[in-house]
């Protein structure tokens, strides 16, 4: 027959009188606290917390799309003035920061990408061949304009494909359209002076036109408003790249 055994535990935190007793006469160590929950806080309710600007400030562009029929804001008519206003910029910032990169085409793509781009898009395009360091050179400038400038449009195309026997000795070549019309072209790397540089190259596309387009100086897109972005960005290079070199010299 098995032999069972029972252990009775009492309640946590209870003690005997005996206990007690000991307790005093300091044979037993203290009682430890009886256990006590944390109080329960429920979750806010998100529907129930107040709207601000904030709120509406933290949601996509598909959020408050979602909000247009939202009762939340049915009885706020600034809250749907701004969720409105909101939703228009982020619409107009997807639309203008719509490229960003250089884009290679072909031969066959260059009327539908640069000569029938949309009228409001200054469009950056360069002849290159593989193997060329000059090409390489410029197309790294490029690159990074492209990344500073999304809202113009950067395309690569190999020279011999756009311009059938195309000298090597021109390239690279770029070419800057707007509006169907070439509105400037640059043969060779010499034609952004002796030290080609981002900055350098945003000066020389930017002499007669505002060429580049960050997306975010809105309706001022002035010859002037643009050159002084360019600028600003070059002295803040220059400040940067003195400091760097300041401190390593200091840490020799």
């Amino acid at each position: 027959m098995a032999d069972y055994h029972f252990v009775y535990k009492d309640v946590e935190g209870a003690s005997t009188q005996w206990d007690d007793i000991q307790r005093k006469l300091g044979n037993l160590p203290a009682k430890p606290p009886a256990f006590k929950p944390a109080p329960f806080t429920p979750a806010e309710d998100e529907a129930s917390l107040p709207k601000d600007k904030s709120w509406i400030d933290e949601k996509t562009e598909q959020d408050l799309e979602d909000l247009e029929d939202n009762p939340n804001l049915d009885d706020d008519r600034f809250l749907e003035d701004y969720r409105k206003k909101r939703l228009a910029e982020l619409r107009e910032a997807a639309k203008v920061a719509r490229f960003g990169s250089v884009v290679p085409i072909s031969g066959s793509d260059f009327v539908r990408e640069v000569s029938q781009a949309p009228a409001d898009v200054w469009v950056v395009a360069v002849l290159y061949k593989e193997g060329i360091a000059e090409c390489g050179v410029l197309m790294q400038c490029l690159e990074d304009l492209a990344t500073k400038y999304p809202a113009t449009k950067f395309v690569k195309i190999i020279s011999t494909d756009c311009i059938p026997n195309y000298p090597d000795r021109n390239v690279p070549t770029v070419l800057v359209y707007n509006n169907g019309a070439v509105k400037a072209n640059y043969v060779g790397l010499q034609s952004f002076g002796r030290r080609c540089t981002p900055e350098g190259v945003a000066l020389v596309l930017c002499q007669s036109d505002p060429v580049l387009n960050d997306g975010q100086s809105g309706n001022d897109r002035s010859r002037k408003a643009v050159i002084d972005g360019v600028r600003k960005r070059f002295i803040e290079k220059v400040v940067t790249e003195h400091e760097n070199d300041d401190d390593g010299s200091s840490s020799d």
